[in-house]
């Protein structure tokens, strides 16, 4: 398989998995608070990668750090990428639970597809005209698919903006660092610290889901519903996705592989309709041919043969 096309599927995978992952956000961070829900899935994603390193390093495909210098690299790395994430999914966090229209908070965090190749330009990076075209059609099927409402701007939307930046800076930070480490270590790390920062604010602005009566670990934790919730965003939304996405970007240009991970919010609404029964209007069917039509010139455009140089 071309590697540009492996790569490519693995980004489409994430993009599936944090699409359907939307409900399990909405459910988990209604029953135990935005901050202890991310705190737990992230926790829960660094311990979930730990078998799958010493998995990969038994069987031979593993990355170990050579020396001092290279650990040093992978951990600073691991932990700058982990501050980012920090804000990212936190601000996403809150401006789900507080905003009013799913459709439209998959829109705006959407916005990253835009923000990736603007960064780009103040870092160097060139991005082919077919990217830009890509990126257009691609916000304008977002666009269809998800505003389906006369909603204006609210807070929760302008905390969704800054997440959606955030999200921007994390791609393009991975693309920097992922290729001289190991992307499941890189994972790990990340998640562990995304989880280790979230517990300050968890355990400051939702006390109460942390002590009963008793002092134990009460209330909203012991609520099934919110424990399959936070067991699929930690397993298959950070340990499974996360990782996919810092693999799946090792040999992709970033603007492509946020491209793809944004058909996210097509994966949203199709989870949506399968899941929960909800209907797909014609507009929405546009706005889902519209973002693949995107896709498809985007890789159409990397696929293409480089010249030969005689």
């Amino acid at each position: 398989m071309n590697k540009t096309m492996k790569y490519s599927l693995m980004l489409l995978l994430t993009a599936a998995i944090w699409g359907f992952a939307f409900v399990a956000q909405s459910a988990g961070g209604d029953a135990v608070g935005p901050f202890s829900f991310n705190f737990i899935r992230n926790i829960i994603g660094a311990v979930v990668l730990l078998p799958v390193i010493a998995l990969l390093d038994k069987l031979g495909y593993g990355k170990k750090p050579k020396n001092k210098e290279e650990k040093k690299k992978l951990y600073i790395s691991g932990a700058l990428i982990g501050v980012v994430l920090f804000l990212a999914t936190n601000l996403q966090q809150i401006g789900i639970t507080y905003g009013r229209s799913a459709g439209k908070a998959g829109f705006i965090t959407a916005c990253y597809l835009v923000m990736v190749p603007v960064i780009g330009l103040f870092l160097g990076k060139k991005t082919g005209l077919h990217i830009w075209v890509a990126v257009a059609i691609a916000m304008s099927g977002i666009y269809m698919l998800s505003m389906t409402g006369p909603e204006g701007l609210e807070w929760p939307d302008i905390l969704l903006l800054l997440s959606a930046l955030s999200f921007a800076v994390q791609i393009i930070m991975i693309d920097r660092f992922v290729a001289d480490t190991d992307g499941i270590r890189l994972a790990a790390i990340e998640f562990l610290v995304c989880g280790i920062l979230t517990a300050v604010p968890a355990f400051i602005f939702e006390p109460d889901k942390w002590s009963g009566d008793t002092g134990m670990m009460l209330g909203a934790f012991l609520n099934p519903d919110a424990w399959l919730s936070i067991l699929y965003a930690g397993i298959f939304s950070c340990g499974v996705a996360y990782t996919l996405q810092i693999v799946g970007q090792k040999n992709l240009q970033p603007t492509l592989a946020s491209l793809l991970m944004s058909f996210e919010s097509v994966f949203c609404v199709l989870g949506g309709w399968m899941l929960l029964g909800e209907h797909l209007t014609g507009k929405q069917v546009a706005g889902c041919i519209l973002v693949f039509l995107a896709i498809l010139l985007a890789q159409f455009g990397e696929l293409k043969p480089r010249p030969q140089l005689s």
